[in-house]
């Protein structure tokens, strides 16, 4: 209520010293997302870090075009306007996190066994601070041990350099890679000869690439940060923007006070689905003013999206009936392909089965409908609550599908809008981490490098795991993330992991992949985003592309956290020095200058042309999309209904349907407290969101603890015990729990046929009270 102060608990602030005796609460939360809550809990979070200096310096760097930094966290675009605060709560954290001055060297290591650290959690890792020097480790003592830059790479070349064939290699990479890295990265893969070029977008939004492709001959999204600005309708779809993507709170309530609709649909509704007050906003600040961020908030069983979507479809396809411009007729005829057979489809699915597929009852569908009808332009946008399914793709296409009714692409505040959760994961599929490369690019890379790349497919995430579990992959390099805790199936994946010849982390802080490794191991500490990066030439920029293709500069602020830390770039080519002694690549020229690199990206990469110069423009340049300009690279030359069924998305008698999450003090794998302020949770992340009725059916009451079984499409089963019932606002039949801690439950065969991505977002269990 505007001018009236908010009661802001539970406490926001992360507990640096976790008391594992503390009490676990749960009270749900009723106030705004951001505001002064979020001011709250960045204040704490400074402070606890020790970042009062450094810490406000880095918020007017972050984000900031020209001398600042990207940040390192979610891929929301930069302000368009040049917003000197463009920034947000999990943003800072994640800075504050990279920025602290703890420290990991030798003495800690000798300190205590990987034995002893593996018993460890995972924010006790992550909390010892910045790794300092490059580690090895010694299977006698049980230890890592220093190791010269050097003798590391020498190991690491070595290595690769006697594998009987170079697909025994897999090269992972997570989206913090800067774009000048990535393609180093990829182009050392596959002058050794492989294609196993695994990356999070396979647990991610492989979906998403997948489904835009086939349907746009693209597979990224159309629209831009000016299109959200303009759109008269957002629908937001499985994604919790207050966590995942707190930036576009700012979008929300701009577009609410333009008047714009707001259709959230999500099996929770979280809190940047009711309403916020963004920081940058000093009046409401002052005021306490809050926004409403939705005009209609729809809860689908989990899953049940597809049918919602089509149900919305069907609607919009009844009412052209007797309004012709119900439908963009004229749209659909110059530019799409298939929409007779889709049309088909929706008029034959019977409203009694999409109600009972989504669990959303008929009159709140044609809501949802009459909204996007009334609305001149539309954006749909969307997270892993759509792609981590077996149907994600068919899903993701659906949402393309019900664009093209009303034409809804290729015009200013219209279009497909996927929300990409880590900074640069986009950039690095854009500049060559692709296991399954297009033939085109090869080509370029062949002729450009002058090495003959391979042809055939790589391996992806969850491919990589298996052929490590078969000892068909020896070795194992990880740039940047936290492999091990973000993949699925984790008992399974430790022990591929730790058949693995050598491992090789390529990381800034510790964590659970440098205790879980291969006969041989090596840490490599490299710099982080907020570090200047020092090389021959001078201070080096590296590039980074957005969620909306957006490609820009980012510029470090602070000296690095120890004088042994080297560049990503740096570490990539100093194992390609030592595993290709002949290559007729410039590795070291190239860690010189990074505008070398740059320069052989344009020449390799479409739509890079001019690097150096357009990188330098104001917020940098946009990647042409054909599909936005009414070009589709699709076999028909035109977008592509599709006419998949409906998935059966009911559960099986007596049991639920999970989906992982994250809390909002998290970001992916790294964990800042035990606390989840939107949802209301302090000291507690071994808990299961469930339905009230679901609850009392099985005779549960609010922190009961209970045990969780999955059941793997192969009928093995996996399990957590004792973890504690939370009840809340959720579908029955559903039910959800943090990863990475859930992540157990997905089984490694249980990976969409479509996408290949693990369906940590549609787990089969059951929950029984714990003995």
């Amino acid at each position: 209520m505007a001018g009236q102060r908010e009661d802001f608990s539970p406490d926001e602030g992360p507990s640096r010293e976790r008391d594992k005796n503390a009490k676990s609460t749960f009270r749900p939360y009723h106030h705004p997302a951001a505001g002064w809550g979020a001011a709250k809990s960045v204040t704490k979070f400074l402070a606890s870090e020790r970042e009062a200096i450094d810490g406000p310096q880095a918020i007017l760097k972050m984000n900031h075009e020209g001398d600042g930094f990207d940040c390192p966290g979610c891929a929301w675009p930069d302000d368009v306007k040049g917003l000197r605060l463009d920034i947000c709560e999990n943003g800072i954290k994640h800075v504050a996190w990279e920025m602290t001055h703890k420290r990991v060297g030798s003495e800690f290591f000798a300190a205590h066994t990987v034995t002893e650290l593996s018993k460890w959690s995972e924010f006790d890792l992550e909390n010892q601070g910045r790794l300092t020097e490059p580690m090895t480790y010694d299977p006698e003592t049980d230890r890592y041990v220093p190791i010269s830059w050097q003798e590391a790479f020498e190991l690491v070349g070595r290595t690769l350099a006697e594998l009987d064939d170079p697909n025994q290699a897999s090269f992972y990479t997570s989206g913090r890679l800067g774009n000048e890295a990535t393609f180093l990265y990829q182009l050392l893969a596959r002058e050794l000869g492989t294609n196993n070029l695994p990356d999070c977008s396979n647990m991610c939004h492989e979906a998403s690439g997948r489904a835009l492709q086939a349907a746009l001959g693209t597979g990224k999204g159309t629209v831009d940060l000016v299109d959200w600005e303009a759109a008269d309708a957002l629908f937001i779809i499985g994604v919790n923007v207050a966590s995942n993507a707190p930036r576009m709170l700012t979008s929300l309530v701009q577009a609410h006070k333009r008047g714009a609709q707001i259709v959230h649909i999500n099996p929770l509704v979280e809190a940047a689905a009711r309403r916020a007050i963004i920081p940058h906003d000093f009046l409401e600040m002052a005021t306490f003013r809050a926004t409403p961020t939705s005009t209609l908030n729809l809860q689908p069983r989990i899953g049940g999206d597809m049918a919602l979507l089509r149900g919305i479809a069907k609607a919009v396809l009844e009412e052209a009936r007797t309004d012709p411009k119900a439908i963009d007729a004229e749209f659909i005829a110059r530019h799409t392909a298939g929409f007779d057979e889709y049309r088909a489809m929706c008029e034959a699915a019977s409203w009694t089965d999409i109600e009972r597929q989504s669990e959303i009852a008929v009159a709140d569908i044609r809501r949802a409908a009459r909204i996007y009808c009334d609305a001149d332009r539309s954006i749909v946008s969307w997270c892993l609550g759509i792609t981590q399914h077996e149907h994600g793709v068919d899903t993701v296409r659906e949402i393309v599908n019900l664009l093209l009714l009303r034409g809804n692409l290729g015009r200013e505040g219209a279009g497909p809008s996927p929300v990409r959760g880590h900074s640069n994961v986009q950039g690095n599929r854009t500049c060559g981490i692709d296991h399954r490369p297009a033939e085109e690019f090869l080509n370029r890379l062949a002729q450009v490098c002058g090495i003959e790349p391979p042809r055939e497919h790589g391996l992806d995430t969850v491919h990589t795991i298996q052929a490590m579990q078969a000892g068909d992959v020896k070795v194992f390099i990880g740039m940047g993330g936290n492999f091990a805790m973000a993949a699925p199936d984790s008992t399974y994946t430790y022990e591929a992991l730790r058949k693995c010849e050598l491992t090789v982390q390529v990381s800034t802080k510790l964590n659970r992949s440098h205790v879980v490794h291969g006969r041989r191991a090596l840490i490599l500490p490299c710099l982080g985003r907020t570090e200047k990066d020092h090389q021959r030439t001078g201070i080096q920029a590296t590039s980074v592309e957005d969620s909306m293709s957006m490609v820009h500069l980012s510029v470090g602020m602070k000296q690095p956290a120890s004088s042994h830390l080297l560049s990503e770039p740096a570490i990539i080519a100093g194992i390609a020095q030592t595993a290709l002694p002949n290559s007729p690549t410039p590795w070291q020229a190239y860690v010189e200058d990074y505008d070398r690199i740059r320069d052989t990206m344009a020449q390799v990469l479409d739509g890079f042309e001019d690097f150096n110069r357009r990188v330098r423009l104001p917020l940098g340049f946009r990647i042409r999309q054909p599909a936005r300009e009414l070009v589709f690279l699709t076999p028909s030359g035109r977008a592509e209904f599709s006419t998949a069924e409906l998935p059966d998305t009911t559960p099986a008698a007596g049991t639920l349907t999970l989906a992982t999450v994250r809390s909002h003090d998290q970001w992916n794998t790294t964990i800042y407290s035990d606390n989840d302020r939107y949802r209301g949770i302090k000291n507690l992340r071994t808990l299961v969101f469930m339905n009230p009725d679901d609850m009392r059916e099985r005779g549960l009451s609010e922190f009961d603890e209970v045990d969780i079984t999955s059941v793997a499409n192969d009928g093995s089963k996996r399990s957590v015990q004792k973890y504690k019932v939370i009840p809340y606002g959720i579908p029955r039949g559903n039910a959800a729990g943090y990863m990475p801690e859930m992540n157990v439950l997905c089984a490694i065969g249980d990976f969409s046929t479509q996408s290949d991505q693990p369906i940590m977002k549609n787990l089969e269990v059951t929950i029984e009270r714990s003995a």
